[in-house]
């Protein structure tokens, strides 16, 4: 029998539970997976708290990786004892699931179930974030908070592959030099300094071309100070909380910027873009331009102790759960 992380109410770690459930045949569209591998991602604690509200009892987790055990009718494109990879799909805190064909992809040879659990949600998160949202180019300027985090390593090692000058923020020394060791041409601790005024400094006043938010409420005003004019903010996360009552005309004050509030699952919703992002992020990790770093990992069974790390900003990069 498959067993699941379920949750049955809103709430903290406690809330967490570890439950069996039966499996049913695939039905048309869909696949029955075995996961080798599970993402942790900051969604999974909007989903657990009720920031994001789900229908309960839910199954949470956007992201894993395994072999497909079997397929439904009408499935073609996938079969039976494939390697295969998805993000954006809830419902990966399981040993086993059933999940949509056209949801998932292909993993190539060279990557490992680990790392593409890992990568898929982070890495097509920092696909879209820097080749679609804004689309960044050599000699660009960038400020990506929280760069010592999962999105942030693997966004920071693509930007300087690009060309990209890059600043990030973080929490600790420790943190700052894993940033730098990551493409992160500048770190500013944020809890001992002024991060607009060292963006100023940094840039000679001329501020960045665009500024990826994955904090919200503690970062967001301070981040559109931080732009050039015509400038992005692109706010892809609220980890410190949402960001309530803004005046837009701020954006217009402060330069004409533009503010977008962007999701992955938006930006793969087609199938052919998904597989585009996909094969993105597969050929800057083969190529070794990205490189994913698995910083931690915990049994399924002690999810709820992921949860606590991650929310305590204890885990740095990439977190996997191990069924």
């Amino acid at each position: 029998m498959a067993q699941t992380i379920r949750i049955h109410a809103t709430g903290g770690p406690e809330v967490i539970r570890f439950e069996p459930v039966e499996i049913a045949a695939p039905g048309p569209g869909q696949v029955h997976l075995r996961h080798a591998a599970i993402g942790l991602n900051y969604i999974d604690v909007y989903h657990r708290s009720g920031l994001y509200p789900l229908e309960l009892p839910a199954v949470i987790g956007m992201e894993g990786a395994g072999e497909v055990l079997a397929v439904g009718a009408g499935v073609t494109e996938i079969q039976a004892g494939d390697r295969v990879a998805y993000a954006g799909v809830l419902g990966a805190y399981a040993t086993e699931r059933l999940i949509a064909a056209d949801r998932l992809v292909l993993l190539p040879t060279q990557i490992s179930y680990q790392q593409a659990a890992a990568m898929m949600l982070q890495g097509m998160t920092a696909q879209y974030l820097l080749r679609r949202t804004y689309r960044v180019q050599a000699g660009d300027r960038i400020l990506f908070h929280a760069a010592a985090g999962g999105v942030g390593l693997i966004a920071c090692q693509w930007a300087k592959s690009l060309g990209v000058t890059v600043i990030g923020t973080v929490g600790s020394k420790k943190k700052a030099a894993l940033a730098q060791a990551h493409g992160c041409d500048h770190t500013i601790l944020y809890r001992e300094e002024d991060f607009v005024q060292r963006v100023q400094e940094l840039t000679g006043e001329a501020g960045v071309a665009v500024v990826y938010d994955s904090v919200g409420r503690e970062t967001f005003l301070k981040s559109l100070d931080c732009l050039q004019p015509m400038g992005m903010l692109a706010s892809f996360g609220q980890s410190s909380g949402p960001v309530t009552s803004f005046d837009p005309g701020l954006l217009a004050k402060k330069g004409s910027l533009f503010l977008t509030r962007p999701s992955l699952m938006t930006y793969t919703a087609r199938r052919e873009d998904l597989l585009a992002s996909a094969a993105d992020l597969f050929a800057a990790v083969t190529s070794g331009s990205v490189k994913i770093e698995i910083n931690q990992q915990y049994p399924l069974a002690e999810t709820a102790q992921a949860h606590r790390d991650l929310e305590a900003r204890k885990t740095t990069g990439s977190t996997i759960l191990i069924p």
